[in-house]
C-alpha cells in the first residue's frame, strides 16, 4: 500500500523545524531515518499532511560527556552509538543494545531519537534506557524540558511529546568503578524486533556488595518496565550466580505481556525470567572482573 498524499518540508535549522511544528502541529510528522515512520505511513496507520525531514539540521548528531552524563543527539545513528569509544568505555550497555538493532542498513540510517519518539513496545533502546534511568530533552518554541524516560513513553506508540515539540537529546549516566552491563534479546531472526529484551546494570562496591542493580525489560508490556522486585532482591547483598538465578524468578511480576503471532503471554513471562538471569549473570561477571 502507498502512503496518503503529503508534503515534505526540509528545515535547515532547529529553529526553522520548531517553527514548522508550531505552525502545523498535529498535521505534521517528523522524519529522520524513516525506518519507523515510513512503514506506518505505507499502512496508512498515520496520514500526516506534512512530513518534516530533519536529517539536514546541523548539530543534532553527537555523543559527548558533560557533567557526569553522556549526552546523545537525537540524530545520532544506531551505528554511531555502537561504534562510539566513549560509550564503549563509560556506557557499554547502549553500544551493545545498538549493535543488536535490525541489520546494518537499519543501523546506518535509523536514529535514537526516531526510535524513542516512535515508542514501539518491542524496540530495543527502551529496555536499556529504563535500566540506565535515562532522560530525554524535548524542545519547542516555548523552551526546553527534560523528561525521565519512564514518564516519556506512555504506551504503545504514545509518548509525552507534544505536537509542537522535538526530541533533541538523550541523557544517560557516565558509568565508572566496578560496573557491568548486558543486553539479552529473544528474536526469531537477528534483524527482528525483540520478542522479549532485557537490559541489566550491576554496580559493585569495593567489598563486592551490590551497590546498584537495575533491570529494564521491553516486549513484555505496553511500555518498558523495570523489574523492581529483582532489583530489591539483589541490592545490598554479595551477589552470586545462584542468588541471581533465584532473584530472576521475580522478573515476571507485574508485567502484562501480549499474546500475538510471535509468542504467547506465558512464553514471554518465562523468557523474561530466563533472559533476566542471563543478562544479570553477564553483567555481574563483568563487574566482578573489575578491580576499581
Amino acid at each position: 500500500m502507498y502512503p496518503a498524499s503529503f508534503e515534505v518540508l526540509i528545515p535547515k535549522s532547529l529553529d526553522e523545524a520548531l517553527d514548522m511544528l508550531e505552525k502545523y502541529g498535529d498535521n505534521a510528522k517528523v522524519l529522520a531515518g524513516g525506518h519507523s515512520l515510513i512503514p506506518m505511513m505505507r499502512l496508512r496507520l498515520v496520514k500526516p499532511t506534512y512530513v518534516i525531514y530533519i536529517g539536514r539540521i546541523p548539530g543534532l548528531s553527537y555523543i559527548r560527556e558533560e557533567g557526569g552524563e553522556i549526552r546523545i543527539g537525537a540524530l545520532t545513528t544506531h551505528n554511531e552509538i555502537e561504534e562510539s569509544s566513549l560509550l564503549r568505555e563509560k556506557n557499554p550497555l547502549l553500544s551493545e543494545t545498538a549493535s543488536k538493532i535490525g541489520d546494518l542498513q537499519v543501523r546506518n540510517m535509523g536514529t535514537i531519537g526516531g526510535s524513542l519518539a516512535h515508542a514501539d513496545p518491542a524496540a530495543d533502546y527502551p529496555a536499556a534506557l529504563a535500566a540506565l534511568e535515562a532522560s530525554v530533552v524535548l524542545r519547542s518554541k516555548a523552551g526546553e524540558r527534560v523528561v525521565k524516560l519512564e514518564d516519556f513513553i506512555i504506551g504503545p506508540y504514545i509518548t509525552d511529546l507534544q505536537p509542537s515539540e522535538l526530541l533533541v537529546e538523550v541523557r544517560v549516566p557516565s558509568l565508572s568503578g566496578r560496573f557491568g552491563t548486558a543486553y539479552e534479546k529473544l528474536v526469531f531472526r537477528a534483524s527482528d524486533f525483540a520478542i522479549v529484551g532485557v537490559a541489566a546494570l550491576v554496580q559493585l562496591s569495593g567489598d563486592g556488595t551490590a551497590e546498584k542493580v537495575r533491570v529494564g525489560l521491553t516486549g513484555v508490556d505496553e511500555k518498558p518496565v523495570r523489574a523492581r522486585g529483582v532489583e530489591e532482591e539483589l541490592e545490598g547483598k554479595r551477589l552470586s550466580e545462584d542468588l541471581i538465578a533465584r532473584a530472576a524468578e521475580r522478573a515476571s511480576e507485574g508485567i502484562n505481556p501480549p499474546t500475538d503471532i510471535r509468542a504467547s503471554a506465558e512464553y514471554r513471562k518465562r523468557m523474561a525470567r530466563a533472559l533476566t538471569k542471563r543478562a544479570l549473570t553477564r553483567a555481574f561477571r563483568k563487574a566482578a572482573g573489575k578491580t576499581g
